[in-house]
């Protein structure tokens, strides 16, 4: 009777053992998943209050664009850099040195005198994120190495991403409003705190990778690359497709483009191993967030200055309208892992993708006077439900059969496409509205009916991004 009680004994404590490490798992994830949030928030929330910031700074208008600027190239260009780092020295380490870098630079912005000081704190937060997020994305893939745990987890990541993307307006315009711009960037400084002194305890060991040299060339062609890009997207939007700025940005990263290729082929020890792109749905899964990107940038971007410019909303209305999108993306991110479990990934992700353009074309047929509840909750609901599933979809895609040692590496990617996509949507769909609403002006059109024109077009350009995702995915294995 002894042997059995001690044996039952002993089996009850390895549950409760394996108990306690599952929920310290799903406690990491959220810790982790709240500092993703703050970085997929600040590309968005400080847009509301730069006509505030202008004020006080004495920044015009090309100055405030550099305000976005200033972050999103850094962090676009070093993340393929900050993945590699964090595998080479260690996920944990180089998530926590992120999310110091991160709040430090966010103290800095909201402290700032001068517009050369906000912009530097800017750059600081771009570079911080460029080595937080990868990080972040492989430190969950380790925490849930069984498949169905981590599409749970993968559900869960997407739909804060999502959040953090909508919220932007809602809570710039909230704390705008109730305490000042610098509010956009206080709001970091305790949550990154509270990220600092909870990880450690969570998760107490980090995965160094094998002692080698890394690959200063390749990793100083890629990010000239990636900033060169993406500075000729963010030129475009500022003064046009052929101005020599644009065209000179745009051929040296090219140049640079084709360097790091030829670098990569050359290294014993290559930044990219240009063999991951072989690996089907890693390759299917970027591309369809590069496309997912550019459709959801532009959409944000648009739905923005629509309900503004247009609909004559202020800025916290403006936000509110975007809660039962925020809401959709986030009850189809929880509900995602079933939904594959029942279709697969690939089927998921072309379905969900084809959803979010049906979504967008809805949305291009509203009027000028538009009514909120008859013109646009029910596309925004409709957008919400396709990008909540391909969001965790494309992102499951992107990191599956990926080994610890280069999680760090699949992570940067999947986080490269999804700027590098966002920058190119947005260029090329401002530019694509832009023009028509000038046609359309030009020929006596009233400007809220040109501007709603304009925007039509744009949604519906972000529609075609969401079938070439879709297109995208058919790359992808079928596996379940």
């Amino acid at each position: 009777m002894n042997v059995k009680a001690t044996a039952a004994d002993g089996s009850a404590a390895r549950k409760g053992d394996q108990a306690e490490r599952s929920r310290h798992r799903w406690i990491a994830l959220s810790v982790l998943a709240l500092a993703q949030f703050l970085v997929v928030l600040d590309a968005s929330i400080v847009n509301i209050a730069l006509p505030e910031v202008g004020a006080q700074l004495g920044m015009d208008t090309v100055a405030l664009a550099w305000v976005i600027t200033a972050y999103v190239l850094p962090f676009g260009g070093l993340l393929l850099l900050g993945g590699r780092l964090a595998d080479r020295y260690g996920h944990r380490r180089l998530f926590l040195i992120g999310v110091f870098g991160f709040s430090g630079a966010s103290l800095l912005a909201g402290l700032s005198v001068s517009s050369g000081m906000l912009l530097g704190a800017r750059a600081a937060q771009g570079a911080s994120a460029a080595l937080l997020a990868p990080a972040a994305l492989a430190l969950v893939t380790q925490l849930f190495p069984v498949a169905a745990d981590r599409t749970k987890a993968l559900s869960i990541w997407a739909g804060v991403a999502g959040i953090g993307s909508a919220a932007g307006v809602l809570l710039g315009g909230v704390l705008t409003a109730a305490i000042g711009w610098q509010a956009v960037f206080f709001v970091n400084v305790p949550v990154g705190a509270l990220v600092l002194v909870l990880i450690p305890m969570l998760i107490t060991r980090d995965q160094i990778g094998t002692p080698s040299r890394l690959d200063y060339p390749g990793a100083a062609a890629v990010t000239g690359a990636l900033v060169a890009m993406v500075g000729a997207l963010s030129a475009v939007e500022q003064v046009g497709f052929i101005h020599p700025i644009t065209i000179g940005l745009g051929a040296t990263a090219i140049i640079l483009a084709i360097a790091f290729v030829l670098i990569e082929r050359r290294s014993p020890n290559p930044l990219v191993p240009l063999s991951v792109f072989r690996t089907r749905n890693l390759a299917a899964g970027n591309l369809a967030m590069l496309f997912i990107g550019a459709a959801m940038v532009a959409l944000f971007f648009a739905l923005s200055v629509y309900m503004q410019a247009v609909l004559r909303y202020d800025a916290l209305t403006t936000g509110l309208t975007q809660l039962p999108l925020a809401g959709a993306l986030v009850i189809v991110a929880g509900v995602t892992p079933g939904i594959v479990g029942r279709f697969g990934v690939k089927g998921t992700l072309m379905g969900s993708l084809v959803v979010l353009a049906g979504g967008l074309v809805w949305l291009a047929a509203s009027p000028s006077d538009a009514d909120f509840v008859r013109s646009i909750l029910g596309p925004s609901v409709l957008i919400g439900v396709g990008l909540g599933a391909a969001f965790v979809t494309a992102t499951q895609l992107a990191v599956d059969g990926v080994d610890d040692a280069e999680a760090g590496l699949a992570g940067g990617l999947i986080n490269t496409s999804q700027q590098i996509g966002g920058a190119l949507g947005l260029a090329i769909l401002a530019s694509v509205a832009t023009a028509r609403t000038a046609a359309l002006e030009a020929v006596g059109m009233a400007s809220a009916d040109a501007l709603t024109a304009g925007f039509s077009w744009l949604f519906l350009g972000s529609a075609g991004f969401a079938v070439l995702g879709a297109i995208a995915a058919l790359r992808a294995r079928r596996a379940r």
